[in-house]
């Protein structure tokens, strides 16, 4: 409603109002990566409450990442039939409500409705897709710039928000926790209603960086029919490609080493050696501060330099880190030097895969294809979720589960330099488009 107004006056004075989508869309990334993150700090408190053992409440959580990253493609979908607003407002109701049910929950199935399907699902329909299509449709300059930035609110805001949630839990209980989530949810549904828009042919405007000559110089592209099978026929194709499968198992494997295991489990290992919640998760906070400047770093390396030589660097520092992890003595100096090492590439992976994914697939089809390799990655992260907290309940530990990571992050550094250089004909817009109709 205030849209109109707001984007005639900035542009009075040069500011493009792509700038106001993409910060209300960093708020809700943000606000439920604070969502996904939070069951973390919840994990041993709900186990003292009502008896559940690590691998039952596990694999609540597990269930929950395997729904956030199905969701992927099939929110590019609803995103195209209802628009970015429409979904994020309803996706920020439901992880709002799933935050608050939680509180009145006593059984572990209604655990698994609050936390599985709910928050599952509504982080799902705004995850690093919406990123994705936001950069894509509002932004032809600083497109990897954006999504650096986009997907580093997904990492920071789940791990910058642990230390005040561990904080409350500890004084005031875990239900307390919640209120922040829940708050946060309704203010940032309200500016998503005002402000955001779909594209920027709303507003009278074009992207960011596209002159009016360069827009009538492109050739008429014809808007992709849009239904619910177009994610399976976008699949089909895809998996054809090899560079497909490469993506998807290597994202498979960042999810798996990042939040499956580390966002999950992290604050429950430090309690392990001895360390309490808060100063563990400000452990967590720390690697979302050097997250947020290794991701945007991360799109800005990916509009000038080879993604897959990125891509192998983040992955084999990322295993190297891992397996350092259980012989830091976890004393706060070697867990902030993990952190420093880890958390620089947290997410950094995001902006080179979907510029390899544009590459390899073309502008129209790279955002349902991301979305897919999406949901690889959090598969892995679902995978790692059960199976970490499993081997836990299991053996004790988590060293095993911390060594499997590390060995496949390494197994991935190596995978990435298989896929086939993009030509360079492709340059910068084309490698970082993501679809322009999903």
């Amino acid at each position: 409603m205030f849209a109109p107004q707001l984007s005639a006056w900035l542009q009075r004075r040069g500011i493009h109002y792509g700038w106001i989508v993409a910060a209300v869309t960093f708020l809700t990334m943000l606000m439920m990566s604070a969502a996904l993150g939070l069951p973390g700090a919840m994990m041993q408190p709900l186990g003292r409450e009502f008896g559940w053992s690590t691998e039952q409440v596990s694999s609540a959580l597990a269930l929950r990442f395997a729904l956030f990253g199905l969701m992927g493609p099939f929110a590019a979908v609803l995103m195209e039939r209802y628009g970015l607003r429409a979904v994020m407002c309803v996706g920020l109701a439901l992880v709002g409500s799933g935050m608050a049910l939680v509180t009145m929950a006593s059984q572990l199935w209604q655990l698994f409705i609050v936390w599985s399907l709910m928050l599952g699902i509504g982080t799902g329909m705004t995850a690093l897709v919406l990123g994705a299509v936001v950069a894509n449709r509002w932004f032809v300059a600083r497109r990897g710039l954006v999504v650096g930035a986009l997907a580093a609110s997904s990492a920071t805001g789940q791990l910058a928000f642990l230390p005040v949630a561990a904080w409350m839990i500890e004084h005031w209980g875990w239900r307390s926790a919640v209120v922040p989530v829940f708050v946060g949810a309704i203010v940032i549904g309200l500016l998503a209603l005002a402000f955001v828009r779909n594209r920027p042919s709303d507003l009278g405007l074009l992207p960011f960086g596209q002159t009016a000559k360069e827009a009538a110089a492109l050739p008429a592209v014809p808007a992709t029919a849009m239904n619910w099978r177009t994610p399976f026929v976008v699949l089909r194709e895809a998996a054809s490609n090899r560079t497909f499968w490469i993506l998807a198992g290597t994202f498979f494997i960042c999810g798996l080493s990042t939040n499956g295991l580390v966002q999950t489990h992290f604050i429950s290992l430090c309690g392990d050696y001895g360390m309490s919640a808060v100063p563990a998760a400000s452990v967590l906070a720390m690697m979302g501060a050097f997250d947020f400047v290794g991701t945007i770093l991360s799109g800005w390396l990916s509009d000038r330099y080879d993604n897959r030589k990125l891509l192998f660097w983040y992955y084999g520092l990322r295993g190297l880190s891992l397996f350092w992890l259980p012989h830091s003595d976890f004393t706060i100096y070697g867990l902030s030097l993990f952190a420093m090492f880890y958390g620089l590439d947290w997410i950094a992976t995001v902006p080179p895969t979907v510029k390899l994914a544009g590459a390899a697939f073309g502008p129209q089809k790279a955002g349902l294809v991301f979305g897919w390799v999406f949901a690889a990655h959090q598969l892995g992260a679902a995978t790692a979720a059960y199976g970490a907290g499993f081997a836990r309940t299991l053996l004790l530990t988590y060293t095993p589960a911390l060594y499997v990571a590390g060995a496949a992050c390494l197994l991935a550094a190596v995978l990435v330099l298989i896929i086939r250089r993009p030509a360079v004909s492709g340059g910068v817009r084309s490698t970082s488009a993501v679809a322009s109709r999903a």
